[in-house]
């Protein structure tokens, strides 16, 4: 089977990864893909945002399937695009995409469908946002209603941080994105990533995983696309996992489906384990990252297989094996991350890292400059471990991002703090 990748970034050298340890993988097509993925297929120029050219080259090609890893394209249409032109492809609509694309859409569908999730309000206007947090207070969550890279949430503490964040969204700090705001009370608990597959009737469970938000050791700074993650979430036990598909991922699938909007794909549930029970914070409408770079790791199925039958709509019913092993990712960032980070700088020893047992190291931002490996991006690496227990992963995890010689590189020195301390 001849498959196109979309994406550039870690999620898509870990998809690519593990699609071709599939015997019915024939070629493997990466848009625009990166070092990493050069490896494994073949990186193509390519521009997604134009439909008609994506349709010409999965026909030139003989693409028999598509795999959507951004959520940009998929916010944007090209899903329904492919599908229109009898291309195959893994990942919702547009229509379905709004789960991530507008939390808005989310809140009010969850509204609809009784689908536990954090009081909100809605807000298209400076001041009526103003006058209900005053009225509301703080802590408070202020959220740009679109798609803003991981960084359009505010945890506000105080009344005077949701004022800010309220002015800077309204002022045009996340561009149309902050358009709208959504404002939600903050949901007290632990925060677990879990992940499902759908075939716009069924829902699967995949695999969960934490992920760790803010720049800093011991969640201190700015949010973040994610600074690393492990999986399997210690706390969410299989009886919880029961719990969060029959409360909320199922009742979504389900709502989707009479909304007229079936969702075909990877459902991302970022949860909070409330003392109450599960609660939606937000879905993702794609494979998350870094999770996908530790989750991955541990699957024993087929991964071309389970997508395709994603996309074709006939998930079959326990067909995603996962491992009992232990990985965890760290995310190796560019100095300056989260903000303008230092390009250009040039990373070595990544072979002697992945040369360790167990250690997988994938791509996220880099380039080739002639000969040598330079950063490209804010998050740069994800330096992956497997073990039999999550101590042990970490262990080895940083053991071999200390191989790597980067010097402007940084990372997190205390990835599953939260799960390690509780044992």
């Amino acid at each position: 089977m001849k498959v196109l990748l979309i994406g550039s970034g870690g999620r898509e050298h870990a998809l690519a990864m593990s699609l071709v340890k599939s015997a019915r993988l024939t070629k493997l097509f990466i848009a625009p893909g990166n070092p990493g993925t050069a490896a494994l297929g073949e990186n193509v120029v390519l521009n997604v945002t134009d439909h008609a050219a994506a349709i010409n080259f999965c026909r030139l090609m003989g693409i028999e399937l598509v795999v959507v890893g951004p959520e940009q394209p998929l916010v944007e249409g090209l899903v329904d695009a492919l599908e229109a032109a009898g291309i195959p492809a893994f990942g919702p609509t547009k229509g379905a995409a709004q789960l991530e694309g507008s939390k808005a859409f989310t809140k009010e569908l969850c509204r609809r469908y009784g689908i536990p999730t954090a009081e909100f309000g809605r807000f298209s206007e400076r001041e009526a946002a103003l006058k209900y947090v005053r009225t509301r207070g703080a802590p408070i969550v202020v959220k740009a209603d679109g798609l803003a890279s991981g960084k359009g949430v505010i945890i506000a503490s105080t009344l005077a941080q949701a004022e800010e964040a309220i002015e800077s969204m309204f002022s045009g700090a996340f561009g149309s994105a902050g358009a709208e705001v959504v404002i939600e009370e903050l949901l007290e608990g632990e925060e677990v990533s879990f992940f499902a597959l759908s075939d716009g009737s069924r829902a699967l469970p995949f695999a969960s995983a934490q992920d760790h938000k803010r720049v800093g050791d011991g969640d201190t700074g700015p949010n973040t696309g994610g600074m690393g993650a492990y999986s399997p979430a210690p706390v969410f036990t299989g009886d919880l996992q029961a719990r969060v598909m029959r409360e909320i991922v199922t009742p979504t699938i389900d709502a989707m489906a009479a909304e007229d909007m079936p969702f075909k794909g990877v459902l991302y549930a970022g949860l909070m384990i409330c003392s109450d029970g599960p609660k939606l914070i937000e879905y993702n409408a794609r494979f998350g990252d870094p999770e996908t770079q530790v989750m991955l790791p541990r699957l024993e199925s087929d991964l071309l297989s389970l997508i395709e039958q994603c996309a074709r709509g006939n998930l079959e019913r326990d067909a995603v094996a996962l491992s009992d092993l232990t990985a965890l990712t760290v995310v190796m960032a560019a100095e300056g991350y989260p903000g303008a980070p230092k390009k250009g700088t040039e990373i070595r020893g990544i072979e002697e890292a992945e040369r360790m047992p167990h250690v997988i190291v994938t791509h996220a931002g880099t380039r080739r400059d002639g000969t040598r490996l330079v950063a490209d991006g804010g998050r740069v690496l994800n330096v992956t471990a497997l073990a039999p227990t999550l101590a042990e992963a970490q262990r080895r995890a940083y053991a071999a991002v200390d191989a790597i010689d980067w010097p402007e590189g940084f990372c997190r020195r205390d990835i599953g703090w939260r799960a390690i301390t509780k044992t």
